[in-house]
């Protein structure tokens, strides 16, 4: 017996499945820099960085993981990390106690800075080392860039 021949993949489906292999490879190259070069993770940075767009300097736990697109289990852990480097403190609201908010230490804020430029870099190298190497990559990162402008 034959297998069956696989359906046909429609142009829009191949298009997103190049993208969700340049996220994937991107991310993995990101996450790399980040953690040998500053001793964060992604998540860590980018938590990192809505505290830091915040204008207090601070976010409910859940709008925190929203932003992040962790769950809440997932986000306490991130804070209890960004908490024990010394990056964030946990903090009570003082009109609802149940509200818990993270707020960027002067530590976490340099951090970020300085890690900032290691993720726009390596984004940058990743992107045009994609573009090189494939050509259904370029096209898709064309295709995003037109959009983006």
């Amino acid at each position: 017996m034959t297998p069956a021949a696989a359906p046909p993949v429609s142009d829009l489906a191949a298009t997103w499945q190049h993208v969700l292999l340049l996220h994937t490879r991107v991310e993995n190259r990101l996450a790399t820099a980040l953690q040998r070069r500053h001793g964060i993770g992604l998540s860590e940075f980018r938590a990192l960085g809505h505290l830091a767009a915040s204008p207090t300097s601070e976010l409910r736990m859940q709008e925190l993981a929203d932003k992040v697109g962790l769950n809440q289990s997932s986000v306490t852990r991130l804070v209890a990390r960004l908490g024990t480097a010394g990056f964030a403190v946990r903090d009570l609201c003082p009109d609802d106690k149940r509200g818990v908010y993270t707020v960027l230490t002067e530590a976490g804020r340099t951090r970020h800075a300085e890690a900032s430029r290691t993720y726009e870099e390596t984004l940058e190298a990743a992107l045009e080392e994609a573009r090189r190497a494939d050509p259904q990559l370029a096209a898709a990162l064309t295709a995003l860039s037109a959009h983006a402008s």
